[in-house]
């Protein structure tokens, strides 16, 4: 049995969704950053966190790949051309969409006030509409960003478009919109929305 750590409101949406659409059973503990159920088990206090046979394993993107590449869905085999060009879409956008939006949070309620610097989001949001230009010439046919296939980025970029909307990062591509759209409502992800209240 699986155990999430870490409320759905953060990075966690990312496992709870992957769990959800590989419909594995998994028990959900939505603790905060930082608190106590969470330090426990990763001493920098960040979610998510899964308890594997009581073996933590932290960050979102190594849960997803390592629970895409265990239970042998939502991704290609290691080794593949396939897996390479996912990696690199994968590296792409925690480089340039959930690194930009996580600078943003940092500097708008995470750092002690006095190390904030409000008008970096300016140039932030510059780099995050600057990114989505690269991204749209790389996306797949579709419906997924590979072409025919889900695959973890799908879970990354979606996640990075919910955080956008509450952040106003404005999404201008209109293929990125029509695409997270079309993610937004996959049953899965609806079903971990519900767990906001």
């Amino acid at each position: 049995m699986y155990t999430v750590i870490g409320k759905a409101n953060s990075r966690a949406t990312r496992v709870l969704w992957m769990m959800e659409e590989l419909g594995l059973a998994y028990d959900h503990v939505p603790a905060a950053p930082r608190s106590e159920g969470v330090v426990s088990f990763n001493p920098a206090g960040k979610v998510p966190v899964l308890i594997e046979d009581g073996t933590p394993i932290t960050d979102s993107t190594a849960i997803i790949q390592y629970l895409a590449d265990k239970h042998g869905a939502l991704t290609y085999p290691a080794g593949t051309l396939d897996r390479a060009r996912q990696d690199s879409l994968t590296q792409f956008l925690l480089d340039e969409f959930d690194a930009a939006l996580w600078m943003a949070a940092r500097h708008s309620f995470i750092l002690p006030e006095e190390l904030r610097q409000s008008a970096i989001k300016q140039s932030l949001i510059w780099e995050f509409t600057n990114s989505q230009k690269t991204l749209v010439h790389r996306m797949g046919e579709g419906p997924f960003l590979m072409g025919a296939k889900m695959t973890v980025p799908d879970i990354i970029l979606t996640h990075c478009g919910q955080w956008a909307r509450i952040a106003k990062f404005p999404v201008q591509e209109e293929k990125l919109t029509t695409y997270l759209e079309r993610m937004f409502a996959r049953p899965a992800l609806q079903k971990v929305m519900a767990m906001l209240g």
